[in-house]
């Protein structure tokens, strides 16, 4: 008897194991899919509560609204005299900034003036302004950024690390990453308190990934209405024994018109 071949058990083999496998395709992708969400939604979470973190103690360390203060800083560094410098701040809204150079005697008439990232220096001898980069050496170990550009927040891309405690005090350990090559520095490494949110530490690295200094913020008192660091110590990470310190007078709140932060007033400023 002749046996006429029937293909249809293979045609549905061949159908499912095509069928099959895109299902599966299919299945996965939408578990990847729904897996990157969730981990771009937990991301966004932490690094939302990170940049809070970060607002608040920026907003501890100097106000949002126009300010004067007096700063003086005081270099020590082994077998050199003590070297102080005084300067005077005024700042409003935390991306302008004139820095003018009050001590010592040869030095007034300087003047550093920041407007969002963009840093001048006037000097009295030259006709016109300088520009300067933020991480330049100012005096000792602080970088003009360091007085001029001090709202990490509008610098860094914030990142919640970890959470320790020294010293028996719970610390958020916050890892600031550029966000682009004009700031202070490549990443900073900042420790705020859990509980209130007060600056304790800060390592400063360069763009090797070098440690290059450390900041400790000290003497908390009122002052512009808020309970702030009046003394930042920074010691060099690199050659051991090089500190400045920076110790803030009393901080005044002024109304500053937009004009004091102009090439033009500076200009006559320092001439």
């Amino acid at each position: 008897m002749t046996m006429t071949p029937s293909y249809y058990p293979h045609d549905v083999y061949v159908k499912r194991f095509r069928l099959m496998p895109i299902r599966t395709i299919f299945a996965a992708a939408m578990l990847l899919l729904i897996f990157r969400s969730a981990l771009a939604a937990d991301t966004a979470g932490g690094d939302l509560v990170a940049r809070e973190m970060l607002t608040r103690a920026d907003r501890i360390r100097f106000p949002d609204e126009g300010f004067q203060v007096d700063v003086t800083i005081t270099t020590t560094e082994p077998d050199a005299t003590e070297d102080v410098r005084a300067y005077r701040i005024l700042s409003k809204g935390n991306d302008q900034t004139l820095v003018q150079t009050t001590a010592p005697v040869v030095d007034r008439g300087q003047i550093l003036l920041m407007r969002d990232r963009d840093l001048w220096a006037f000097l009295p001898n030259l006709s016109q302004p300088i520009r300067l980069p933020l991480s330049q050496k100012l005096t000792g170990q602080v970088a003009n950024g360091d007085l001029a550009r001090a709202n990490f927040a509008g610098d860094y891309e914030p990142i919640l690390l970890r959470t320790e405690k020294i010293d028996g005090v719970s610390y958020h350990v916050l890892q600031l990453d550029a966000v682009d090559s004009g700031v202070t520095y490549r990443r900073v490494l900042y420790w705020v308190n859990a509980k209130n949110s007060r600056p304790y530490k800060a390592e400063f690295y360069a763009l090797s990934g070098r440690l290059l200094k450390t900041g400790l913020y000290q003497e908390f008192r009122a002052q512009g209405g808020e309970t702030r660091p009046t003394r930042l110590v920074i010691e060099d990470a690199l050659r051991r024994g090089r500190r400045s310190v920076l110790e803030y007078g009393e901080m005044v709140m002024r109304d500053l018109p937009d004009k004091v932060f102009t090439k033009d007033y500076l200009k006559k400023l320092s001439h």
